[in-house]
């Protein structure tokens, strides 16, 4: 067994915080057939994004610029394996969204999508100045209040059927 490590309690509690909300929204997100919900552009989301914060929405567009993560760990010292961020770009702006990983599974496996898919994304919108922190190449993850950015945390992706 191996003692407890004392930096769980040096993690900062609006970063607890963010992050039980994600996991929990990641977890509660409904298993069984989505309920129709018509998709929000991404330019909607970008115009007043406190509106959306945290709440779990419906996007359509064309995949770009998919990064794959290296592994990172999470405050409770798991390690996650297999996350990706990539850009949906609709008609209207383009918006950031991450793939979590999964954690405690060491893996090597490729994103689930690839540049110029079209695809539908069930996500959580994360948006500055709430406490949040987005997963980044900037290390693991980056205060989104310092940085501005608007994330989306998939949930889903659909390949999209037009």
């Amino acid at each position: 067994m191996h003692a407890m490590n004392d930096d769980t309690h040096s993690t900062p509690p609006r970063l607890r915080t963010a992050l039980l909300a994600c996991t929990m929204l990641l977890f509660l997100s409904p298993l069984g057939p989505s309920q129709a919900q018509e998709a929000v552009t991404v330019q909607e989301v970008l115009a007043d994004p406190a509106l959306f914060h945290l709440r779990h929405i419906t996007l359509k567009g064309t995949v770009r610029q998919v990064q794959p993560l290296d592994p990172y760990e999470i405050p409770a010292g798991s390690t996650c394996y297999a996350g990706y961020l990539f850009n949906l770009e609709d008609d209207t702006a383009t918006l950031p969204v991450a793939v979590p990983g999964l954690c405690g599974v060491p893996m090597v496996k490729d994103p689930d999508v690839e540049d110029g898919a079209r695809v539908v994304v069930e996500a959580t919108i994360q948006a500055p100045s709430h406490g949040g922190y987005a997963l980044s190449f900037k290390g693991s993850k980056i205060a989104m209040e310092q940085e501005g950015v608007v994330q989306a945390i998939a949930n889903r992706i659909t390949p999209l059927v037009e």
